[in-house]
């Protein structure tokens, strides 16, 4: 999949509109988590170094079509001043009048950051008119939020029509990186795959189990294999529909549930917990993390990969007392990679894993996109990245 990259295009003196995906966790009107605006950054840099005019746009949470101030872009506006170590001028749309005057005004080596797209409903209906009003706004379109591609909207295929476009530093990354675990992965290629439930993963699971040496599945979606295969789950998290799906995935050797838990009396911090000594959890109890004895064994496999992908937390991570599994998984995946293997993280969960566990720069490749990496390893084509112009 080779796209062209923005580094071809003629920007100096140009205004160049940029697809970031600035959608992070903002508390207190602040950015607890600034991952994904960082890794837009060289791309960035290196428009502004050949002195185009920069216009960021993203959307935050999800407002449902309507301006709601509670998912506004101004704090990300802040911080990517911070980062930058320049002025970041705000437009309080991201079409219309406000977003016009912005940039009319907009000089080169200079940035603005268009307010939230997800104000308004054209952008997830992939309004025509709207992805032209968008596109009106500037000579040239780079696509650069990985994290979005996988949804056909305005911003990420509309405009596309409308403007010459290229592909980022990030997606460019992305692609290549995601590919390799497809195509050419070294062995043994391990996954890993946590969250909640069976259906979100579903197809990853069936696509990757021919290309990996091991499938390890934990997090909400393990109680249903558990539970496929005969053990008492308690009050876990069950899809019973699923048993049946879970029951032919199990018939491969390759995929692996998790052998211990560590249990809890209620869904909630300060809850009562125990570990099981196998697999079975007690009437009444609900599975909450992967116990040791699965964290020694994860330890093992990893040991021994040379390519390792990972997404989902593989317990309910939020909650401190029942986030050791995943912490514990973070520090075995960057133990595995200062010994020599490929590492792949994705998703948003998974990314707050391993920076809580300070272990992100001991992992070769995080991903921005949970969503659009998922997509890409199920084997479905990405719309924002098939929208742009080929090299």
């Amino acid at each position: 999949m080779s796209k062209k990259s923005f580094e071809t295009l003629p920007v100096e003196n140009k205004k160049v509109l940029v697809r970031v995906d600035y959608n992070v966790p903002v508390k207190d009107g602040a950015v607890t988590d600034d991952t994904r605006i960082r890794e837009s950054l060289p791309t960035i840099k290196k428009l502004l170094d050949q002195k185009a005019s920069v216009i960021l746009c993203s959307h935050l949470g999800r407002p449902k079509g309507v301006v709601n101030l509670k998912y506004s872009l101004e704090p990300v506006a802040k911080k990517l001043e911070q980062l930058l170590g320049m002025k970041v001028i705000f437009a309080k749309d991201c079409v219309g009048p406000e977003a016009r005057n912005t940039v009319s005004n907009l000089g080169p080596n200079q940035v603005a950051l268009l307010e939230n797209l997800r104000f308004h409903p054209e952008e997830e209906k992939n309004s025509e008119p709207f992805a032209k009003e968008l596109a009106s706004l500037a000579d040239f379109f780079v696509q650069e939020a990985f994290g979005a591609v996988h949804r056909s909207h305005a911003s990420t295929v509309g405009v596309a029509k409308f403007l010459p476009n290229a592909a980022g530093f990030l997606i460019q990354k992305e692609i290549k990186v995601l590919s390799k675990l497809l195509q050419a992965p070294e062995r043994p290629f391990l996954t890993i795959l946590g969250g909640a439930k069976v259906s979100d993963k579903i197809e990853v699971i069936q696509n990757l189990i021919p290309k990996a040496d091991a499938v390890i599945v934990g997090g909400g979606m393990a109680y249903t294999f558990l539970k496929a295969k005969g053990f008492k789950i308690g009050k876990s998290l069950l899809e019973e529909e699923k048993i049946e799906l879970a029951k032919t995935l199990l018939k491969n050797a390759k995929l692996h549930v998790p052998a211990d838990h560590v249990i809890a009396d209620r869904f909630e911090a300060g809850a009562k917990t125990q570990t099981t000594p196998d697999e079975n959890i007690p009437d009444g109890w609900i599975g909450v993390d992967i116990g040791p004895k699965t964290v020694i064994q994860i330890g093992e496999v990893l040991s021994k990969a040379r390519t390792i992908f990972w997404n989902g937390p593989v317990g309910v991570f939020e909650i401190p007392e029942f986030s050791n599994g995943t912490l514990e998984c973070a520090k075995l995946v960057a133990e595995a990679t200062k010994n020599g293997a490929f590492s792949v993280v994705g998703g948003g969960d998974s990314i707050a894993a391993i920076n809580k566990s300070g272990m992100a720069k001991s992992i070769s490749h995080i991903s921005t996109g949970g969503g659009a990496s998922l997509e890409f390893l199920e084997g479905k084509s990405l719309p924002g990245v098939e929208a742009l112009a080929n090299a």
